[in-house]
């Protein structure tokens, strides 16, 4: 593989989805291997007030970096109140989940290696 380029990408070329697993949860890939980077992908998600994201493990681990609102983090059998300026790490098999009980979006920063990642549902 050669060497990756510098590349810039613009706010507005990001292109946001519904994440399927959970009602009000959004993700945009901002920088990733379809861009030329090598070894990570940096994603932001948002989180409507109300929206949950039910518990889960990843293959891989997330670092992650609150920017805007407040929301819960659930890891393992904890649960931790996060806001903008927090950062977090789930260890890939982690059990996690997420839940805004706000009245204001909240959105976050998410570093993953590219690769597979297995997502697996908990009940």
């Amino acid at each position: 593989m050669s060497d990756p380029e510098p590349t810039i990408r613009r706010g507005e070329e990001v292109e946001y989805e519904t994440v399927d697993a959970a009602d009000g949860l959004r993700k945009g890939v901002l920088i990733g291997e379809d861009d030329g980077a090598p070894n990570f992908a940096v994603r932001r998600f948002t989180l409507a007030p109300g929206a949950e994201v039910p518990k889960h493990t990843n293959a891989v681990e997330h670092e992650q970096y609150v920017l805007a609102g407040g929301y819960t983090v659930g890891i393992g059998d904890e649960e931790h109140e996060v806001e903008s300026g927090d950062s977090v790490l789930v260890p890939a098999g982690t059990v996690h989940w997420y839940r805004n009980g706000g009245e204001e979006e909240g959105a976050f920063l998410c570093a993953v290696p590219n690769g597979d990642d297995e997502i697996r549902l908990l009940d």
